[in-house]
């Protein structure tokens, strides 16, 4: 089912109010499927039903909520006149955000645990109070999906948004709750308990939608893909991974989301939005140098593309957004033949945190995300459902416990011949109270200093570094740094090397820690410059740091951290798939195409700057010349060529690795490597 899926779409949002005249009044089919094939536009999402909760067909099971000014049966005609034109059209619905549902059924609505709606309050202009998956409501989009069904002229797929875990007080789950001896009033129970309620609706429904058909795509959009719905990922069919970098989810998420999704085995879209902010920005456009790169970048990273754009309440696209999106994705279809079936060509893994914490951007994960981009790393981001095999490096940043189940994972991965870098309390037991295993070289010590208040400081940021401590490199651990002490802004883990390990860095304490009672200049007091405990240490194949060298890279980004994690990758991995010559604003991928016996190597460069206070922008393409390329051998290489253009580049091999060298660098260029 996934093989529907399209490289070019169209995710057009219609959150129509039933207070706007003349809806659809102004559709034209045939011209309208003309300007999605002039955008060079394959597919298209197109609504059923929005969060206003109108629907916008001929319905017959909810015809009280059919837009009461609605002209055309529109989402019947947008169907056909896609199809017309070889234009994918899946189906969009709402599910927990439905305006005319909460305002006529209340007892529907999710409550917070201390009786209060969920989400938006009355007097609150927007659409945003949520519904409950554990009540009758199920029935109700049940119907509307049968409705669909019988009505429309085909079902492409299912697109159903706004589907999150839950945790709701409403009468109905304290209920089923007390019922399956579950205390509503814990909240950890009622969150696994609201979880339950989300992935029961999502199976169920999945099952009645394959009642109807096998072919149709299904998908469940939260706002992001991670382990929490690789959890459910039997109910969809692929992901579509929201993430529109002004719009809140900022330029890290996409390639975080991305590199672990592809791992799951579902093929997916990237989805972006043609607004300078977020969606429902009506007449705003954004730079084209900007959408230019998250669909390279999305292609670059195995994900096809998807651009969010507003229907008018007409019925009318806007000229100038398909003005905007046609020169992208008129690239992206001759580059596609470049992207279909490939497979990413990775070294590492990285250890998502967001396992642990739930959070979908953790700091050390988007810490780690970013060293290794910029360091040109080849890599994707895994879990312990993850197979391990194949990545030849594991990365555990700062906050990897390792249970049971998860040590012996990480003891049979290191058995096999894999090698490891951990830092601060990754390898540590649940209870943080020691190493889980013996292959970290290293015992904790101690907890470490405590603020004023009794809480540890170790692994916090502090306004003034009042806690900070110092560390020095030593040998390969020491490559491109100055013979000094470097400060380490989060105070690291108290440790001792055991019988063996070798010390790759000291920690140097400060004279003394700041507090009100001593302190020196500014900020952070000064090194003492005697040498303590290791700060980094190797045993066999495995690297540890003690500081949080990846939480403190994503809050300011001392360069010396991001030398150290490309030191230790040095030392362990001497020879990683690519090296780059270029600044560390290129951006890199490698892809196998097995069918066509070839490698494609993407290069990216465009630089996001924070012009305004409230995201990043690119505004510019900044070109690069003459950027060399090396790669590890895959084996006798017939020919090397920069596509879709075709200019032959030449090369050398020697070493195993082979080298060539880019003439110019203008946003995004992608070079084919043929092998023979």
């Amino acid at each position: 089912m996934s093989d529907f899926l399209r490289y070019r779409q169209i995710h057009l949002d219609f959150h129509t109010s039933e207070q706007l005249p003349n809806i659809g009044g102004e559709f034209d089919g045939a011209a309208w499927a003309q300007q999605l094939v002039d955008a060079h536009v394959d597919s298209i999402t197109c609504f059923a039903r929005g969060h206003h909760g109108m629907i916008f067909y001929d319905t017959q099971a909810h015809p009280e909520r059919r837009h009461p000014h609605l002209q055309c049966n529109l989402l019947a005609e947008q169907i056909e006149a896609g199809h017309a034109r070889d234009i994918r059209v899946p189906i969009y619905t709402t599910v927990q955000w439905d305006y005319y549902t909460a305002q006529r059924e209340p007892q529907w609505l999710q409550v917070e645990a201390d009786g209060s709606i969920q989400g938006q309050k009355p007097y609150e202009a927007g659409f945003y109070a949520k519904l409950c998956l554990n009540t009758p409501y199920v029935d109700l989009l049940t119907a509307h999906v049968d409705d669909m069904f019988a009505l429309l002229p085909a079902v492409d797929g299912l697109f159903f948004d706004i589907v999150q875990d839950q945790d709701c007080s409403c009468t109905a789950c304290r209920q089923e709750m007390l019922a399956r001896g579950i205390d509503p009033s814990c909240d950890a129970e009622r969150q696994k308990f609201g979880q339950e309620v989300t992935d029961r609706f999502k199976q169920a429904m999945s099952t009645h939608v394959r009642s109807h058909s096998q072919d149709c795509t299904i998908f469940y959009n939260s706002g992001h893909v991670g382990p929490r719905q690789r959890a459910t990922g039997e109910a969809y069919s692929h992901w579509e991974i929201e993430s529109l970098p002004s719009g809140g989810w900022g330029y890290m998420h996409f390639p975080l989301s991305q590199r672990y999704a592809r791992t799951t085995g579902h093929d997916g879209l990237g989805m972006t939005g043609k607004f300078h902010t977020s969606w429902g920005d009506f007449q705003s456009y954004k730079n084209e140098a900007a959408l230019q790169y998250e669909c390279f970048q999305m292609l670059a990273l195995n994900a096809k593309c998807s651009i969010g754009d507003q229907l008018h309440p007409t019925g009318r696209l806007d000229q100038a957004t398909y003005d905007l999106v046609g020169p992208v994705y008129r690239e992206v279809a001759r580059k596609e033949q470049w992207c279909r079936g490939a497979t990413p060509v990775t070294d590492i893994g990285v250890y998502n945190v967001e396992e642990f914490s739930g959070e979908r951007l953790t700091a050390e994960t988007v810490g780690a995300v970013r060293m290794l981009q910029e360091g040109g790393h080849q890599f994707d981001v895994v879990d312990s459902e993850t197979s391990w095999d194949g990545y030849r490096v594991l990365i555990l940043p700062d906050a990897v416990t390792l249970d049971e189940k998860l040590a012996r994972k990480v003891s049979d991965y290191l058995a096999a011949g894999g090698k490891l870098i951990a830092s601060f309390e990754s390898g540590l037991t649940p209870d943080l109270s020691d190493f889980a295993l013996p292959a970290w070289g290293v015992r904790k010590t101690g907890d470490g200093p405590v603020d004023a208040c009794g809480g540890l400081v170790r692994g916090r940021d502090f306004a003034k570094g009042d806690y900070v401590d110092y560390l020095r490199a030593e040998g390969g651990l020491a490559g491109g740094l100055r013979n000094i002490e470097y400060v380490m802004y989060m105070r690291g883990l108290e440790v001792a090397a055991v019988e063996g390990t070798e010390i790759l860095a000291r920690m140097v304490p400060a004279y003394f820690d700041r507090t009100w009672q001593h302190f020196c200049s500014h900020r952070q007091t000064p090194s003492s410059g005697e040498p303590a405990g290791p700060a980094a240490a190797r045993t066999g194949e495995v690297i540890y740091f003690a500081h949080p060298i990846f939480r403190q890279y994503n809050q300011n980004a001392p360069r010396w951290c991001k030398q150290l994690l490309l030191n230790a990758l040095d030392m362990l991995m001497p020879d990683p798939v690519l090296r780059h010559g270029g600044p560390s604003s290129v951006l890199t991928a490698v892809n196998e195409q097995a069918v066509e016996n070839r490698w494609v190597v993407h290069l990216l460069h465009y630089v996001p700057e924070r012009r305004g206070q409230d995201f990043d922008v690119i505004e510019d393409v900044l070109p690069l010349y003459d950027v060399g390329v090396s790669l590890r051998l895959p084996g006798p290489v017939a020919g090397v060529r920069c596509v879709p253009g075709g200019e032959t580049l030449a090369f050398k091999e020697a070493m195993g690795r082979l080298s060539f060298t880019v003439p110019k660098l203008e946003g995004h260029q992608m070079v084919e490597i043929a092998l023979g």
